[in-house]
């Protein structure tokens, strides 16, 4: 599997945070492109990964980088305008040490090089923030370096039996923008609505 050797999530972050802010209390119950999640859950999603995957980077294993994203459907507290955002921040700062990418960490119970979890946290990023961005009605241009790590996983992952969390590919135009085609790859439909 090919996998980014380095990359700056902090734009990417950014972005996000950026539609985190954007969310209103009252779509926190409104439906996702992931269909066990309502908007809610996908906020509880994206403050776990972001955590799991801060301490993956620092190599600070334990119950963060060990816990699958299947053990139960995510939730998000009080306090989660303020925490999503600055955890988000934690990640990419994480991130931004070369010794991240380098050697083995460990996220959602899985062993895993460094440069290939980077290239996940990159994926999970940029599809989420999709999600969020579609889920709330917001406009949604994600950090081309980012959409890049996260095409470039997706594609490796598409030829890989084994898919795990990733449904079946949803077929996309090759000459569709490159999100729409990560979307697809990913098992989305680029043209979901809520």
């Amino acid at each position: 599997m090919t996998a980014t050797t380095t990359l700056d999530l902090g734009p990417q972050t950014r972005i996000l945070t950026a539609l985190v802010a954007g969310v209103r209390d009252e779509q926190l119950a409104d439906g996702t492109p992931c269909p066990d999640y309502a908007v809610r859950h996908m906020l509880g999603h994206l403050y776990g990964l972001a955590t799991a995957f801060r301490d993956a980077a620092r190599k600070d294993l334990g119950v963060t980088t060990d816990t699958s994203p299947e053990a139960a459907v995510p939730d998000i507290g009080p306090g989660w305008r303020e925490q999503l955002p600055e955890v988000l921040d934690e990640l990419a700062d994480a991130w931004r040490d070369p010794a991240a990418w380098t050697g083995m960490t460990r996220a959602g119970g899985v062993d895993l090089p460094g440069a290939v979890a980077g290239a996940v946290v990159a994926d999970e990023l940029v599809i989420h923030g999709w999600d969020l961005a579609r889920a709330t009605g917001q406009e949604y241009d994600p950090d081309p370096d980012a959409l890049r790590a996260a095409y470039g996983f997706l594609l490796a992952a598409a030829d890989d039996p084994d898919r795990g969390i990733f449904g079946p590919v949803v077929p996309v135009p090759d000459d569709a923008p490159l999100l729409d085609r990560a979307l697809g790859l990913s098992g989305r439909d680029p043209g979901w609505k809520p």
